[in-house]
This record gives structure tokens, sequence and C-alpha cells, in this order.
């Protein structure tokens, strides 16, 4: 076989050889953990009496999400309806609709922030949790895909991480966050899709 000929039959494998190798890193899911204690009252009332209460956001994402918005020091990822668990005082409560996920990379810090809804008793619960991580926790990647925040886990602490929720007629409240952020991700489980 000539020269010529081996060559072309190489490039013809190419296409096929570079998709295997696309399809063996399988897709990995990015799993971020809120967990501490809800206070103190920053403003509002707290109708929910969650102050000095645990409180736990619990989110799933696919790595491989692109953003729905972003700019040169941030980007807004949706995350599917069912993705995200919040836990007040033991109780879980599971998104219905679609969360958005917003990281921020700031020269003094970097934030992540999560607003959810969910509906409790007819009452629609608007809930935004706001974790304040220390700069250069992520790369600049993370614009482009979610992606883990190093070191994990990273402590949090009032008035610079808050959980934020508003309910209708009870208006909205601000509590302050003491605990910890932590990251891991992993070959993908069965995640929801980000169309349902």
């Amino acid at each position: 076989m000539s020269f010529k000929m081996l060559f072309a039959a190489a490039l013809a494998l190419l296409p096929a050889t570079f998709a295997f190798a696309q399809d063996a890193k399988p897709p990995t899911t990015l799993t971020i953990v809120i967990d501490g204690t809800a206070g103190p009252i920053l403003s509002g009332s707290d109708p929910l009496g969650l102050n000095g209460k645990s409180a736990t956001v619990t989110v799933m994402a696919s790595e491989s999400l692109k953003p729905k918005k972003h700019s040169k020091t941030s980007a807004t990822y949706s995350i599917p309806a069912g993705a995200v668990v919040i836990t007040f005082d033991g109780t879980n409560y599971q998104t219905t609709s679609p969360s958005k996920m917003t990281v921020k990379l700031g020269a003094k810090a970097d934030t992540l922030t999560f607003v959810s809804t969910l509906t409790e008793d007819d009452i629609v619960i608007t809930i935004t949790s706001t974790s304040t991580l220390a700069a250069k926790s992520w790369t600049n990647a993370v614009l482009m895909h979610p992606g883990p925040f190093s070191p994990t886990p990273q402590n949090l602490s009032s008035p610079s991480s808050t959980i934020k929720y508003s309910a209708g007629i009870f208006g909205t409240t601000v509590l302050g966050v003491t605990g910890q952020a932590s990251n891991t991700d992993a070959e993908d489980p069965v995640l929801p899709s980000e169309d349902d």
C-alpha cells in the first residue's frame, strides 16, 4: 500500500477516533451543599421562624450546562426542576420549577447565588441563597460550564453569606448564614433534563 493510501485511510479514521475519545470521558455532575444555621435576622420579620434553625441547600448541576447569560466576571445557569433541595430544620422541600445559579468572580471574593421557588400549601416562596467564598475559588472556566470550587469545604459567615425568602403577603426576610459550603463532582447520576 502506498504512502498516499495509508495517509488517506488514517484521515478517514480520524473523525471516528475523535468521537470515541470524546465519548470516553463520562459526563460529570457537580453537587454543591450549603449547610449551616440561619440567623441573625438582618431584615424583615421572619414569619417562617427560620432564625436559629438549620438550613441546607443541596444542588446537582450537570457540568455540561451552558450559561443562560454571562459576562467577563459572572455566569448564570438554569438548574432543572427537582435538582435543588432546600432543607429547613430537617424538613426537605424539592423545587418543582427551574432554579437559577449565578457565579460571580471578584477581586476580594467569589459569590455563589441560588434563586429557587417553592410552593407550600398554595403559598409561593422565593428563596435566595448567597454564599461568599474566597477569591479565586474558581477559574474563568466556570463562566462557560459549571465546575467545582476549591478549596472545599469553605466556611460561611453572616452577614456576607445570607438566605433570603419572600412569600407574598409575608414580605421579604433576610437572615445571615453561618456554616460551610462544599462541593464534589462525579460521573452523572440520573438528573432531570434542563428542558423539563
